[in-house]
């Protein structure tokens, strides 16, 4: 049997494997449609091109566009991981929501209170909340609404933290860890995304497929005698993968020389494709990550 890979997860698969039925989970980015498919597009539609996959497979031993089913231990990673990025998120947008609030009322940070969330800054907005002279009642309540809900989301984050550093201490993640962590600009949770994400290394052949399977190679199109036009990159994988690995970059290209002189070297011929540099740079960080873990899991295998 085979099924489309969804956010439900592989509960089916598992179901289906316990059951003694060979199981396959297929790339919902890698099912070939025409126009017409796309157009038209529904339930039974998308059950018949699966069967058709699936005969092709079995009678004329067509290839599967598969996914690889991560085992229960690394699901069981990834939630945790996953939390951590989710908090993250949610604390970015709340931040955001109180600039804006202040913005729309006309309102400025005050000189001196440095740059960033600073203690100084914490306790101007917490005194708008009760300021009746610059902000109206409802405004205010809306104010004091959002700072509560940042300090919860921040107390969330301490406290996911302390497991976060436990499981990475965890005798089958801290030797790869700590290898990935030798990258300039990649921190714990990178590398504990990386980690879950990637799963294993050693299912990747050459880092061209990591590069794919993050997301980071360009699309082509090629007809007859066109020449081959790359496109935007494919943006395939987990997202959370890619964005991790953009925050680290920016810290990898100011301490790595090398990734450095990439970057330049790409902004210097055309200075307004700064993020085509910068996607670069954080497909040869996927690249050497995977190198790094795939070092630690050969080890582990001779000893």
């Amino acid at each position: 049997m085979a099924y489309e890979a969804s956010s439900c997860g592989f509960v089916l698969s598992d179901e289906a494997e316990a059951l003694g039925i060979k199981c396959r989970v297929l790339a919902p980015t890698k099912m070939e449609k025409s126009v017409e498919q796309r157009q038209h597009k529904n339930d039974d539609r998308d059950a018949n091109d699966v069967l058709e996959k699936l005969r092709g497979h079995v009678l004329a031993g067509n290839r599967l566009p598969t996914v690889w089913v991560p085992d229960l231990e690394t699901r069981d990673d990834r939630e945790l991981i996953r939390t951590r990025l989710d908090l993250t998120e949610k604390q970015t947008q709340i931040k955001a929501q109180i600039r804006m609030l202040i913005k729309r009322h006309g309102l400025e940070k005050p000189s001196g209170l440095g740059a960033g969330w600073t203690i100084g800054y914490r306790r101007w907005l917490q005194a708008l909340t009760e300021s009746e002279q610059l902000l109206g009642w409802s405004t205010r309540q809306a104010l004091d609404s959002l700072l509560r809900q940042l300090q919860c989301l921040e107390a969330e984050i301490d406290r996911v933290q302390k497991p976060l550093e436990e499981l990475a201490n965890e005798p089958r993640h801290k030797p790869i860890i700590e290898e990935l962590r030798q990258e300039a600009g990649v921190g714990l949770l990178t590398a504990m995304v990386y980690r879950t994400e990637i799963g294993q290394a050693g299912r990747f052949g050459r880092g061209r497929q990591v590069g794919k399977f993050v997301g980071l190679t360009p699309t082509s199109h090629e007809s007859g005698q066109q020449s081959d036009r790359k496109g935007h990159i494919s943006r395939q994988g987990p997202p959370r993968l890619r964005k991790v690995l953009c925050q680290a970059s920016w810290v990898h290209i100011v301490h790595d020389a090398r990734a450095g002189r990439i970057y330049q070297r790409l902004v210097s011929r055309n200075p307004k494709k700064k993020k085509i540099a910068l996607v670069a740079v954080m497909r040869r960080l996927a690249v050497r990550m995977w190198h790094r873990m795939r070092k630690i899991e050969l080890q582990q295998v001779r000893a």
